[in-house]
């Protein structure tokens, strides 16, 4: 009998803990989720309108809490229109798990291919812009290009982008180490700050990028800069060594991500 008393008590000492474990890796894990998706607004917004009612309540300010009580589903459903590219966002993050992995990246050769053709491009002031699919589906803007599905290959993007093609000006999607289609078009970033200085292909890289959690290669017409965009972030004129190990990290679908800095963290 005196094990499973033992037992017993050892259970109720672990619930505890293991619920406060629980929670605390919830609050932390929420607010990483936020910080990443750039919806810390949406939060503080959340977290105001929680103290006033609390204010109200307390106080017994009758008037307010009537307000705030006739208001309040219009709040909710406001905040939800407001703030729905922050949910997306939050959403898709959710969605980034291992269990929901689709495939594997382009393959280390393809990778060079890639990127060797970029470096050729850039020497001539050939643009190019490249989005690679990750976790969430780009059949979409895909099925708005001309579907190709052909192997990953230097020749074949030169093709694609060095001369004045039909497909030029429009964006090449590598999914799953095979080109699926190019000439597609990407939704433009609604970011304010962004340089004058950058272009369409910049700004569309950012755009695809701030609605899902591809990868985008972009190489500029007028500099021949090679910068890569992710997370709604751009990083501008990075080296060819840089960018080798940074998409190969980031095409592996781990878990790493960028930090405010532009450094890939480990």
């Amino acid at each position: 009998m005196g094990i499973p008393v033992i037992i017993v008590s050892l259970v109720r000492w672990l619930r505890p803990a293991l619920d406060i474990a629980i929670l605390t890796y919830l609050i932390f894990a929420t607010y990483k989720l936020l910080i990443k998706t750039q919806a810390i607004q949406l939060a503080k917004g959340a977290a105001l309108l929680a103290v006033i009612f609390a204010l109200a309540f307390f106080l017994r300010l009758e008037t307010l809490s009537w307000v705030l009580n006739m208001l309040a589903p219009g709040l909710v459903i406001a905040l939800a229109i407001i703030f729905q590219p922050e949910l997306r966002k939050i959403f898709i993050k959710l969605g980034q798990g291992g269990f929901f992995k689709k495939g594997k990246g382009p393959k280390s050769t393809q990778l060079d291919a890639i990127l060797h053709a970029c470096e050729l491009l850039a020497e001539k002031r050939r643009g190019a812009l490249i989005a690679f699919v990750r976790y969430v589906s780009l059949d979409d803007i895909i099925e708005r290009g001309t579907r190709i599905d052909g192997e990953v290959s230097s020749p074949l993007l030169l093709s694609i982008f060095e001369y004045d093609t039909a497909l030029h000006d429009g964006a090449l999607i590598i999914k799953e180490g095979r080109i699926v289609a190019a000439g597609c078009f990407l939704p433009l970033s609604e970011q304010r700050d962004i340089k004058r200085s950058f272009g369409t292909r910049h700004r569309a890289a950012l755009g695809l990028t701030e609605t899902t959690d591809a990868v985008v290669l972009v190489v500029s017409e007028e500099t021949g800069a090679t910068s890569l965009a992710f997370e709604a972030k751009l990083y501008y004129n990075l080296s060819q060594s840089a960018l080798k190990k940074r998409l190969g990290k980031l095409l592996e679908y781990s878990k790493r991500s960028f930090s405010s800095e532009g450094v890939l963290d480990d």
